[in-house]
């Protein structure tokens, strides 16, 4: 089993992420998060990054067990993780005027 995991209400998917099959993908996150090349993007737990991507397999480590978890985006492989997080930070610029993405996405 995972840590505790909340999706956030405006939660980006990447391009191969169905989105009528994302409450079969959340419900497999939160009880067996093995799936094969499922990228999370959550706020950076360091406090000088903004934010953190990882595989989804990771939950299932011991050390993330008891850990909380705000998934900001789901993507499938690293590569669409990144274009997730450089469409966040073209909304970002666009909307701010600047790149504080932990700010951006958590107000």
């Amino acid at each position: 089993m995972a840590g505790k995991l909340t999706f956030a209400p405006n939660l980006y998917l990447g391009e191969s992420i169905a989105s009528e099959k994302l409450d079969k993908l959340k419900k497999r996150l939160e009880k067996k998060p093995l799936l094969a090349n499922v990228y999370l993007i959550t706020p950076a737990k360091n406090p000088a990054d903004q934010l953190d991507i990882f595989d989804a397999r990771q939950l299932i480590q011991p050390h993330y067990k008891k850990e909380e978890f705000l998934i900001l985006g789901i993507a499938a492989g690293y590569e669409e993780a990144l274009q997730l997080i450089e469409q966040i930070t073209g909304e970002c610029l666009d909307a701010r005027g600047d790149c504080n993405l932990r700010e951006y996405l958590l107000c």
